[in-house]
């Protein structure tokens, strides 16, 4: 296929199951001749590799032959693409508007300064049973990792995701590159998706302490790259007190490991901050600031 004009991109890791569902959810989409679908598979041991040989050679498969993370597989895909639009997606979440591609691409050509959407998104184990929402789109700060379409010429104008924080903040990354380009990014609503994802399970998990050592740590690198210097100490005593305040003091230990730990993390990554660092001007801080921020969840009593 030469340069289509839709690309689907997904990163996956041993979780066969929920890429299989997904797939079996986007067919119709893999079927079209303007759509190309290209997975990363990041160091599984669960034979997704065999299963996507097997069932679906049609779609381009490439490999991590060991773990390289989230972030950098998603540099690998969008250095892959031709195409105009590229959509990312978890390999864990399906659409459930049924043409979804039709609704992205009149929105770009309605909209040239936009470099990016992200779509609504459901979250939960089945899909909601009410779809409609009076929501319009809008402008905000950043947008969902595993759910949004870029506009591949906005990805090549700024640099691409950092890999060294391995797993969260890559979109906020972005956004703030976006924005010092003067590109914007968009809520769709109009584009609804199901992340097949329980939130109140997700502090059960194993990783939990790791999620949120993560978490802690890339929203400080962010501080550290693209915050005015006088805005940081406030900003990092805050985040630090708030964590202590709402998990430390309730006796969720695993939260004070998370981070003490991502500040050494913080410590040892001071040379690639200094490297990467764009910091926003006073008056690009303050009209960052004033932007919608980011909708990350829908829910049904939205509608």
């Amino acid at each position: 296929m030469i340069n289509p004009t839709f690309s689907i991109l997904i990163t996956t890791k041993n979780r066969k199951s929920d890429l299989e569902f997904t797939l079996v959810k986007i067919q119709h989409l893999l079927l079209r001749e303007d759509v190309e679908c290209i997975i990363c598979d990041d160091g599984s041991t669960d034979d997704t590799v065999v299963f996507l040989q097997s069932n679906y050679p049609e779609i381009r498969l490439i490999e991590n032959k060991k773990s390289r993370g989230l972030i950098f597989s998603r540099n690998r895909l969008m250095s892959l693409t031709n195409a105009e639009f590229a959509l990312s997606i978890d390999d864990d979440l399906h659409f459930i508007t049924h043409n979804p591609l039709g609704i992205i691409e009149k929105a770009f050509s309605q909209n040239p300064k936009i470099g990016l959407f992200s779509f609504r998104i459901f979250w939960g184990l089945e899909e909601p049973k009410i779809t409609q929402c009076d929501e319009v789109s809008h402008r905000m700060k950043s947008f969902a990792g595993g759910a949004n379409v870029w506009r591949m010429s906005a990805w090549r104008d700024v640099p691409e995701y950092p890999a060294w924080f391995v797993f969260y903040g890559e979109e906020d990354f972005a956004s703030y590159q976006l924005f010092k380009k003067k590109w914007e990014v968009y809520y769709l609503p109009e584009v609804l998706v199901n992340h097949r994802v329980s939130i109140k399970d997700r502090k059960k998990d194993k990783d939990y302490s790791l999620r949120l050592r993560r978490s802690l740590r890339s929203g400080w690198y962010l501080y550290f790259l693209f915050y005015p210097i006088a805005k940081i100490p406030r900003k990092i005593a805050y985040s630090i007190w708030m964590q202590f305040k709402l998990k430390v003091f309730k006796g969720d230990f695993k939260a004070l490991k998370a981070i003490v730990l991502s500040l050494f993390d913080l410590l040892f990554s001071i040379p690639k901050i200094i490297k990467n660092a764009n910091r926003l001007s006073k008056e690009e801080y303050k009209t960052y600031q004033k932007l919608e921020e980011t909708k990350l969840y829908w829910r049904q009593e939205d509608k």
